[in-house]
This record gives structure tokens, sequence and C-alpha cells, in this order.
């Protein structure tokens, strides 16, 4: 039987960049993980404004405080604020941040749409 469970210590995993700055993904390859990934994600005060079509996701702060531009408002965020963004909802972080994200079903590339923002 294979074990039920997996660890990952995110701060050991390589960043890779996206739209919020760089994250450390944990779970992706994990086999048959239909449920989610969890990102440790350092937030960049360029982060860019997107959304996805299929994911939901929950940004919960670690560190740093800013906002989320989430459908046009703009959210408070400070340590230990969580946030859950359902599909379609066009959202990006700003401020310097550190979070934990939890994108259900686990993160897919294919399923983010970055948009152009109009100043």
């Amino acid at each position: 039987m294979s074990k039920r469970f997996s660890v990952s210590q995110l701060d050991t995993i390589p960043p890779v960049p996206c739209p919020c700055g760089q994250a450390r993904r944990a779970f992706h390859d994990v086999p048959d993980n239909n449920l989610c990934t969890v990102h440790l994600t350092d937030i960049s005060a360029d982060s860019r404004a997107h959304y996805h079509q299929k994911m939901t996701e929950v940004y919960i702060v670690l560190e740093g405080e800013g906002w989320l531009e989430a459908d046009g408002e703009r959210v408070p965020l400070k340590p230990m604020t969580a946030v859950m963004i359902r599909p379609g909802c066009v959202h990006r972080a700003v401020g310097k941040l550190r979070i934990i994200n939890v994108p259900m079903p686990p993160f897919d590339p294919s399923d983010e749409f970055e948009v152009e923002e109009h100043s």
C-alpha cells in the first residue's frame, strides 16, 4: 500500500515566476492529486492582474501588508488575513507580501489568464 500522506518543505522548493511574483509550488507532482496544491508565494510590487476559469484560490497572508484588487474592489491584507478567490475573479495582490496560496483543483498553468490593465 502506498502512503496516504505527502510532505513538502516549502522553503526548499525552487521558486518559479508567476503573475504575483515568485511561487514555491508543493504537491503538483503527487500522483492522483486532484484536490489542491500549496504555494509559498512572495508577492512583488509589480504583480499582474489575472484570473482563472476553473480554479479557486485561498490566499493566507503570512507577512507584510497591502491589498488585494478583486473584481475592482480593494481588500486590505495583513498577516492572518485569508481570502477565497473564485473562478473568473480578476485579481492581483499589491504590496510586499508573503502568502500561502492554496489552488483548488491543483494549479494548472493553462488556467491562468493575464488581463491588460488600463490606467
